[in-house]
C-alpha cells in the first residue's frame, strides 16, 4: 500500500507568494515522510487551481525534494501545443532526475476548455491525437531520432529531438477514471489510474481493471498503481480535526463550483455535498485522531480495492500549520501501522 498526495493548489488565505512558499514547504514534508507522489491538478480561470501551468510549480518542487515523485494529474492535452509539451516533459524529467510521472487527460471542464477558444465537442479527438503525438515524440527523443508527425490537428516534420526524458521511453503514465467501462485502454497500456469516486464505485473500477489485466495473462504482481483520492485532516482530538476540515472544505467546495455557479449548471458525474460531514458519509473524507485515521484509511483501501491512497491534506483555507500537523501525525502514528498491516 502506497500513500500519496493530491493537490488542486486551490486558493487559500494570505498573499499569493506566501501561499506558493507554504505549499513548497509542505512538499518538503511529504518528501521527508517518504510519501510516494505529489499529484497536481490543472485548472484555468478559477480559484480551484492556482497552478494553471503545472510544470512551472513542479520545476520548483523538483528543487525542494529528492525522493517524492512529481505528477501533473493531469496535463489537459488539448490546451497545449504538443511539441512544446514534449520538450517540457523532457526538461522536468531531467531536472527531477527521473521523478516525473505523466498524467494525461482532455480536461474535465468544458467551461475552461471554451476559454481557450476550443469546442468541447472536439477535444476528445484532439486529446487522442495529442496523446499519440506526445508518446511518439518522447519515443523519438529517447532514441535520439528526428521526429515527424502528421495528423488532423497536429503536425511537425524533421524536428531534431535534442532533449530526451530521463526515463525511457517516457515517464510512467497516469489516467483519471470515473467509470468501470473505461478501463480497457489503461489496462492494455499498463497505465496507473486514480479515482475520486466513493468506495463502491471505485471498487467497480478496480475490479474491472484487474479483470482486464488477468484477461491479458499478466501477473498480479505487475499490476499498475490504482488509487483513490480523499480529504484527510488529523489532529489530537476528533473535534479539532472536524472543525478544521469543515472550515477548509467549505472554501474548497466554493472554489470547485465557482465557474459552474457562474454558468448556472453543474458538472456531469461529479458531485460534492455541501458539508464535510456529508462527504465523510460517502467514504472519501476522513477527519479525526491518528487512531481513527488508521482505521478509516485501512477500510477505504479495502472497500475500494486500491493499492494506493491519495490524500488531500491542504485544501481551502487550511493554514500551513494545520496541514503540516496532519502530515506529522500521518508520518509518526498512521503510516507505520498501515505498512505493518499491509
Amino acid at each position: 500500500m502506497r500513500i500519496g498526495v493530491f493537490d488542486h493548489l486551490d486558493r487559500g488565505a494570505g498573499a499569493l507568494p506566501d501561499f506558493y512558499e507554504d505549499r513548497l514547504r509542505l512538499l518538503e514534508l511529504y518528501d521527508r515522510a517518504g510519501l510516494h507522489a505529489y499529484h497536481l491538478a490543472e485548472h484555468h480561470g478559477t480559484p480551484l487551481g492556482m497552478a494553471p501551468s503545472p510544470g512551472v510549480f513542479l520545476a520548483a518542487a523538483a528543487q525542494r525534494t529528492t525522493r517524492l515523485r512529481l505528477a501533473p494529474t493531469v496535463y489537459c492535452l488539448p490546451l497545449y501545443p504538443p511539441l512544446r509539451l514534449v520538450e517540457e516533459i523532457c526538461m522536468l524529467d531531467q531536472m527531477s532526475r527521473g521523478r516525473l510521472d505523466l498524467g494525461v487527460g482532455r480536461g474535465i471542464s468544458p467551461i475552461e476548455v471554451a476559454f481557450f477558444g476550443l469546442d468541447p465537442a472536439e477535444t476528445p479527438a484532439m486529446y487522442r491525437e495529442a496523446l499519440d503525438f506526445v508518446l511518439k515524440g518522447l519515443a523519438a527523443a529517447s532514441a535520439g531520432r528526428d521526429f515527424s508527425f502528421a495528423g488532423d490537428w497536429y503536425r511537425t516534420a524533421g524536428m531534431p529531438m535534442v532533449l530526451a526524458p530521463f526515463q525511457k521511453p517516457h515517464p510512467p503514465l497516469w489516467y483519471g477514471l470515473s467509470r468501470a467501462e473505461s478501463v480497457a485502454w489503461p489496462a492494455a497500456n499498463r497505465v496507473n489510474i486514480v479515482s475520486n469516486k466513493p468506495p463502491p464505485m471505485t471498487r467497480e473500477i478496480t475490479d474491472a481493471y484487474r479483470a482486464e489485466w488477468r484477461k491479458a495473462g499478466r501477473p498480479e504482481a505487475e499490476l499498475p498503481v490504482m488509487g483513490v483520492t480523499f480529504h484527510l485532516v488529523i489532529a489530537g482530538t476528533e473535534r479539532e480535526a472536524l472543525e478544521t476540515a469543515r472550515r477548509g472544505y467549505r472554501v474548497w467546495r466554493d472554489s470547485f463550483y465557482m465557474l459552474w455557479d457562474r454558468a448556472g449548471t453543474r458538472p456531469i458525474g461529479v458531485a460534492f455535498p455541501d458539508e464535510f460531514d456529508d462527504l465523510m458519509e460517502t467514504g472519501v473524507a476522513i477527519a479525526g485522531t491518528p487512531a481513527q485515521a488508521r482505521a478509516k484509511m485501512a477500510a477505504l483501501a479495502a472497500e475500494s480495492g486500491v493499492n494506493y491512497l491519495v490524500c488531500r491534506m491542504a485544501f481551502g483555507d487550511l493554514s500551513y500549520e494545520e496541514a503540516a500537523r496532519t502530515v506529522e501525525l500521518l508520518t509518526r502514528e498512521v503510516l507505520p501501522a498501515l505498512k505493518e498491516a499491509a
